[in-house]
């Protein structure tokens, strides 16, 4: 495992290569450092404990932990002690490699060919931190020998206080079944509705929306501070996850997680693969996503693709 510390401009960013994951990225402000993801409580722990860390070769579950594509079936086994399906990948599972370090910037790597599923692939992760922004770019190449469907996305946590505000807006909505699948398209419910900004409920969260421009707020009143969110033109679906106290006793309404994604779960079951991505053998794909903080009083509003 080795740890890589960013600086540039206010932002400082700690990058660790168990899990490829974001330890904590920090905004200076007023003499003082405001966290504006999760801090990891140390420098090795696992994704779980982390402040972000990324989807690939897809992320979510698969019912079943199966699917079929083209003429064949494929089966996934479980990778994780605590949940019966195959979660998320294994990018966060994972040991990655520093390829490339200069400056504000670094790139991991990892490839996997490991049992458990028929995915064989490369993956590419790049942190950059450049006026003021921090930027994340994740590239998956199939190295197998057949055509599959890919898709990427970060599962980032945000701290959360009494007053934060999330902006967000969305389409569509899924609703949530036994095993922490997803269930049905249905309307966005009032109370995760984001299309304005709006305090995170106080309930169990786990649900995915369809239909996202690509661009989201996170709100600290009580901090003066926000943080802007711009993803690129594939990431266009984002999960919501807050979790309590019959799934996580030590739960304390600290964070939440907003998590964009270039498909829906459970793609590989619903028409049209719910934006996964085909990829032949030797084709890749890239996506990217620029956090960049702002003060809340007298920032201003940046549109999206400008800098």
């Amino acid at each position: 495992m080795a740890v890589v510390e960013l600086k540039g401009g206010s932002l400082t960013a700690r990058l660790s290569t168990r899990g490829g994951t974001v330890l904590g990225l920090w905004w200076e402000r007023d003499g003082g450092q405001l966290p504006l993801l999760r801090e990891a409580p140390g420098d090795n722990v696992d994704a779980l404990a982390s402040g972000c860390y990324p989807l690939v070769p897809f992320g979510n579950r698969v019912r079943g932990n199966r699917f079929s594509f083209g003429s064949r079936d494929y089966a996934f086994a479980p990778n994780t002690p605590w949940d019966p399906h195959y979660l998320h990948g294994e990018g966060w599972l994972s040991e990655w490699t520093i390829v490339e370090q200069s400056g504000e910037e670094v790139e991991f790597g990892f490839s996997h060919k490991g049992p458990g599923t028929p995915y064989r692939y490369r993956a590419r992760q790049r942190f950059v931190i450049r006026d003021d922004r921090f930027d994340m770019q994740l590239t998956v190449r199939n190295i197998g020998e057949e055509a599959l469907p890919f898709g990427l996305g970060w599962h980032p946590y945000f701290p959360m206080t009494p007053e934060t505000r999330l902006t967000a807006p969305a389409k569509r909505f899924w609703t949530e079944v036994e095993g922490w699948l997803p269930g049905e398209e249905a309307d966005v419910p009032t109370d995760l509705d984001f299309a304005s900004p709006r305090t995170l409920p106080h309930r169990w969260v786990n649900n995915g929306f369809d239909g996202w421009d690509g661009v989201a707020e996170v709100t600290w009143p009580e901090r003066d501070a926000r943080l802007r969110l711009e993803a690129d033109s594939r990431l266009s679906r984002y999960f919501v996850f807050i979790s309590d106290a019959d799934f996580d006793p030590g739960f304390e309404r600290d964070y939440f997680c907003f998590e964009p994604m270039s498909h829906l779960a459970n793609g590989h079951n619903l028409p049209g693969l719910g934006g996964l991505t085909v990829l032949a053998p030797d084709q890749a794909m890239s996506v990217s996503l620029q956090l960049r903080p702002e003060p809340l009083t007298g920032g201003s509003q940046i549109p999206k693709g400008q800098s």
